[in-house]
């Protein structure tokens, strides 16, 4: 039933027609916006759906203290700073594949595929946090990169490198090169021959990358980044027998309140420690060596003659170490007859005026040694990749074979003639030269596969164990626990950074905080190499020496080769002087806190920020160093300066001008 309104100048009563016409578009608008509305409303609860889909998922990327995002990680400490920064450059992670489940939060798919990611927490102790990462790719082709950030802050560990500075300032673009063990003075682009897959930082972050990586480092200075590797293809690392190529980048990071505190953590929970104290001897005297000196030329009279130098000029000697070239070739372990024409009585004489003698000694075999064809036959060597055939090497002295250290019978064939020549001569330890992986092939076989070519080295290095209260190493790969000095790679005799005066405290730094701590650093004044070294070429310079003599004086020990009678009487006075500092103040301190080296592995030769965690400066000081927490040193090591500028820490400090008595105070500094 209609109801009648009033129409308008036309219309008539009872027309309805018009009447429900106008009715339809009334209700337009109406309907429009009811849809209108409709779609508002949807649009809202939608976007709440959404809103909470990403506070949920934005809980699920948050650990405590760690933010997960598609192309990296950054974590915080307490005070909510960020103090570590980590970029995937490899893919970019999709998150709705990633979902959590207690501590773990986990991952399936990135931008390139396929893949295994996982980040667990784990909260060691109340003032540590620690995260276990793993990305593993399950493409053979695909490497796995990730680019640690500097985050403004200074970092320490990594490698011995032939220009070393303290914190870690390297320059140019490098991309990603295998992580392994090499001869930094023949190729010095190259990582060192003492490393470790651990960094730390001053904001008191650390990382260690695992074993089982196919660890590959790179850098660029600009990014202001560390490139961290993982792969197979074009790399001398192997994965495991009967498993697929994957490439699996996994690593440990872990904050703490300061950086001395974390870097107890690590060295505790992740670094093998020493099991005794090398000879006290080896710590309170001076090493002498022959080769600065005599280089390959010495012979028996010469050795003689040098042991009752030591003796004429009144100094002690911890041992007398006979260098390279008194066999009749390289991979013979008997001496020379013509060069050393009696050296059982050579060896009686010596042994009757109290010296030791240490052999120069290498894991080479020259092909035209008699011993290459015993190798060939036993099956002693590295070999070529099928296994067919032995490996010639190229190394210093000419080209030959290398023992294969992973093959009992060659370490026992090499540590059978170690213990002839012991107990034939009196011999008293080695110096184990070499044992890097650079003088391995690219591609190799062994009696037993290594994964990663350095656990070469750490095979090496072993082999100095039954000798260890005496004996030098100047390799080490996850080798801290071998109870013997570990020595710096040769020094050219020059100033500088490059394997230079000034690169001593950076190196030893370096391979402290790498768990090293019964540390040798090399000659004093240098190896005395041609166009490597400053002054007349026959000798180094005579400031240099100087200076070097007084910085290795407080080291935990000391390496004569061009000896100080060499120059004049003050120089000879000056070496005295601080032979006997040496033993008299230092030496009783390096001892004490290498008892402590056992149980800690703390650093003997500390930097200034491990008392000075808070101090900006002590971050950048390359001129000093601590041994032990109370004692500092500053030596001078500009040619020409006959003073310096020293820094101290807060804290009480009074100068040591000589008088033992000013030891007794809680801080002492040196200069």
């Amino acid at each position: 039933m209609y109801q009648m309104v009033p129409g308008g100048p036309m219309s008539t009563v009872g027309s309805t027609a018009p009447i429900k016409q106008n009715l339809a578009r009334d209700r337009r608008p109406l309907l429009g916006a009811g849809l209108l509305g409709l779609i508002l409303i949807i649009a809202a609860v939608t976007a709440w759906c959404y809103y909470i889909a990403s506070l949920a998922k934005a809980d699920l990327l948050k650990t405590e203290l760690l933010d997960l995002n598609r192309d990296g990680f950054l974590i915080r400490n307490q005070a909510g700073a960020i103090v570590f920064r980590m970029a995937f450059r490899s893919g970019n992670l999709d998150l709705d594949s990633c979902s959590k489940e207690g501590e773990i939060l986990s991952c399936t798919r990135s931008s390139t595929g396929s893949l295994n990611f996982f980040i667990q927490t784990v909260r060691p102790k109340d003032t540590v946090m620690c995260y276990r990462v793993r990305w593993e790719e399950l493409t053979s082709e695909n490497p796995v990169e990730h680019a640690m950030s500097y985050n403004g802050s200074y970092w320490y560990g990594g490698a011995e490198t032939s220009i070393q500075h303290w914190p870690i300032s390297i320059t140019g673009q490098q991309a990603p090169t295998p992580f392994v063990t090499s001869d930094v003075y023949s190729n010095r682009h190259s990582f060192g021959g003492i490393l470790e897959r651990y960094w730390l930082s001053s904001k008191a972050s650390a990382i260690k990358i695992n074993d089982s990586v196919p660890f590959h480092l790179g850098w660029n200075d600009t990014e202001k980044v560390l490139y961290f590797q993982a792969r197979y293809q074009d790399s001398p690392y192997k994965p495991t027998p009967g498993q697929p190529p994957f490439a699996e980048l996994s690593y440990r990071v872990c904050v703490g309140s300061d950086v001395t505190s974390i870097h107890k953590y690590m060295v505790r929970r992740y670094f093998n420690k020493p099991n005794k104290v090398p000879s006290m001897d080896m710590f309170r005297y001076p090493i002498w060596s022959t080769w600065a000196l005599h280089k390959k030329d010495i012979d028996q009279e010469k050795l003689v003659s040098y042991a009752a130098n030591i003796k004429k000029y009144n100094f002690n000697c911890s041992q007398l170490q006979l260098d390279d070239c008194y066999t009749s070739g390289y991979g013979e372990f008997d001496f020379d007859p013509i060069k050393f024409p009696n050296a059982s009585a050579m060896f009686q004489k010596l042994k009757a005026d109290g010296v030791h003698v240490s052999l120069w000694i290498h894991p080479f075999i020259n092909y035209d040694s008699p011993n290459f064809r015993v190798g060939v036959e036993k099956g002693l060597f590295v070999r070529e990749p099928t296994g067919q055939l032995p490996a010639l090497v190229r190394w210093w002295n000419g080209v030959g074979s290398i023992l294969d250290f992973t093959n009992p019978a060659a370490r026992e064939w090499f540590g059978s003639h170690l213990r002839a020549l012991r107990s034939k001569y009196g011999v008293t330890s080695f110096k184990f030269d070499a044992g890097e992986t650079s003088y391995l092939p690219w591609q190799f076989s062994t009696y037993v596969p290594l994964n990663d070519p350095s656990t070469f080295t750490r095979r090496y290095s072993e082999m100095a164990i039954p000798f260890n209260d005496r004996a030098e190493l100047r390799v080490g790969y996850q080798s801290q626990n071998i109870s013997c000095f570990f020595r710096l790679i040769d020094r050219d005799s020059v100033w500088g950074y490059e394997l230079g005066l000034k690169s001593l405290i950076p190196t030893v730094l370096t391979i402290s905080i790498l768990g090293y701590q019964f540390i040798l650093p090399d000659m004093i004044g240098g190896n005395v190499y041609p166009n490597y070294t400053e002054g007349s070429g026959k000798l180094p310079d005579r400031e240099l020496y100087i200076r070097w003599l007084e910085l290795s004086a407080f080291m935990p020990s000391m390496q004569f080769s061009i000896p100080p009678w060499e120059y004049d009487a003050d120089v000879i006075q000056i070496a005295r002087r601080f032979t006997a500092l040496h033993e008299s103040i230092v030496a009783p301190r390096v001892l004490e806190l290498a008892g402590e080296v056992l149980a800690t592995g703390d650093p003997i030769i500390r930097p200034l920020w491990w008392i000075a965690t808070n101090d900006e400066t002590a971050y950048k000081i390359d001129s000093q160093f601590l041994i032990g927490d109370d004692l500092m040193v500053a030596p001078v090591l500009e040619p020409g300066k006959q003073e310096r500028d020293i820094y101290l820490p807060t804290g009480r400090w009074r100068s040591y001008k000589g008088s033992p008595q000013l030891m007794l105070l809680p801080h002492t500094a040196i200069a």
